[in-house]
């Protein structure tokens, strides 16, 4: 398997994304079924595990910790801070003193010393980034945490804090129908020999191919509250995937496995963290590593499904006002 750079480590360039299993969808996991998937994820050679202090409000750490502690060593560790969930919504909280004891609150739940890679998971648009990345820097030094991350964030953002310490990762929204990291960050990234982590490889399952019908999730499920899944915009959009699979039967493959081989096809600095509840889609979501996409199929892949075919905006106004990538217009 070819491996990629992140945090100073070489890991498999598809990350596990553990949000799924406890926060933002339906149907979550008990924890003795997650903690059989946790197992199953690094069994299957990922060995790149992704979560934060938000994630079901502390869940997903305490099950990775719970789960995962015996076999600390196989597997690079990422977690996020600076949001975190305060009467079921989320709160951006980041100065120094918050993410200090944020970084102590993760050690402990997930019952290690140290914690690989660790983001800034909202920038707080009442610190100024320098303070937020200088209290990371402090947490480094104390060999707390190995790498400093930044999430959802600009160019401009990253340069900035570049400055005060060097960023080990980005980690922002980035598929086929989400192209923002093309308007800068993704070549920045690659000028500072950052890596670039996907979350959201397949746009909350739409690119699996398989999710028919939103309406049909339960009402808790954050994808009712995403435009793209409206009914005014998903019949369009399912004919867009359609499209997509019906290449990826041609490849011989899936619409989340072509999905993913597109995105690591855009730079070796990129790696992708798709999340799952099901082995079956771990199965699938790793066929891409065996996927070597000709750049005309690249191309193909990326004209079918874009920031100008795809209806709708990624995010609703109320969530848009905590991110500081930049954004495309709506092109429907």
């Amino acid at each position: 398997m070819t491996t990629r750079v992140l945090a100073s480590r070489n890991v498999n360039p598809l990350g596990f994304g553990a949000m799924n299993i406890t926060h933002g969808y339906s149907e979550f996991p008990t924890d003795q079924e997650a903690g059989r998937l946790l197992n199953e994820v690094l069994d299957s050679g990922v060995d790149h595990l992704d979560t934060a202090t938000l994630y079901g409000a502390n869940r997903s750490e305490n099950l990775i910790g719970q789960h995962l502690h015996k076999r600390r060593s196989e597997y690079l560790l990422a977690s996020k801070g600076g949001l975190t969930l305060v009467d079921g919504r989320g709160k951006i909280d980041g100065r120094p003193q918050t993410l200090r004891a944020e970084v102590d609150a993760s050690l402990q739940r997930l019952q290690t010393d140290h914690i690989d890679l660790y983001y800034l998971h909202r920038l707080d648009p009442t610190v100024p980034v320098q303070e937020s990345v200088g209290a990371l820097a402090q947490s480094v030094a104390e060999g707390k945490i190995g790498g400093i991350g930044l999430s959802e964030i600009s160019a401009s953002t990253l340069r900035a804090a570049h400055q005060v310490h060097p960023i080990a990762a980005v980690q922002n929204e980035y598929s086929l129908a989400t192209r923002n990291p093309e308007l800068g960050i993704l070549d920045t990234c690659a000028a500072l020999g950052t890596a670039f982590v996907a979350f959201s490889p397949l746009y909350r399952g739409y690119l699996s191919g398989n999710m028919r019908d939103p309406a049909s999730l339960p009402s808790e499920d954050l994808r009712h509250f995403l435009p793209r899944f409206k009914t005014e915009n998903y019949p369009h959009n399912l004919e867009l995937v359609d499209r997509l699979a019906l290449m990826a039967h041609r490849l011989g493959t899936t619409a989340a496995a072509l999905s993913l081989a597109w995105l690591l096809a855009q730079g070796e600095h990129v790696h992708a963290i798709p999340g799952t509840k099901r082995s079956d889609h771990l199965a699938e979501n790793l066929r891409a590593l065996d996927l070597l996409l000709s750049p005309e199929q690249v191309a193909e892949a990326g004209a079918i499904i874009n920031q100008s075919t795809v209806a709708g905006t990624r995010y609703n106004s109320h969530q848009q006002k905590s991110i500081d990538s930049e954004e495309f217009p709506a092109a429907r």
